[in-house]
């Protein structure tokens, strides 16, 4: 499994918001190396868990910014950023249940998790707040 490289074609046009998905693309970065490294099941729990964790918080980020310049659709991003945090506990409750180690699907799936978010719905809330920022 390749890193997520940061580029422009991640950057939505708002820094704030820029900053934090080039944060969650190191953490996801960090993950592929340690599983690729073959680092023990208590540290690759540790990174997954930094990541959703940062991942709820750059949420409610973006969920503030949305609410303080009027963003009409924030109940659908909402919800989307809801199902993305339920799909990510669930990944690591199935691999912890399952006392299965990290496999390539799992990256893929975390992989794809972050990057079409990022290029579909924050595209999109990007887009709208270098309008009105």
């Amino acid at each position: 499994m390749k890193d997520i490289v940061w580029s422009h074609i991640l950057s939505v046009g708002v820094d704030e918001i820029d900053e934090d998905h080039h944060k969650l693309v190191n953490i996801f970065n960090i993950l592929n190396h340690s599983v690729k490294d073959g680092e023990s099941p208590n540290y690759l729990e540790a990174v997954l868990e930094e990541l959703i964790n940062c991942t709820v918080w750059h949420f409610s980020h973006e969920e503030r910014l949305m609410l303080k310049y009027g963003y009409e659709d924030s109940e659908e991003h909402k919800e989307r950023h809801r199902e993305l945090v339920k799909s990510a506990r669930d990944l690591k409750q199935r691999i912890l249940q399952a006392d299965n180690p990290f496999a390539d699907e799992h990256i893929e799936f975390l992989e794809r998790w972050l990057t079409e978010h990022i290029l579909t719905a924050d595209m999109r809330l990007g887009s709208y707040l270098s309008q009105v920022m």
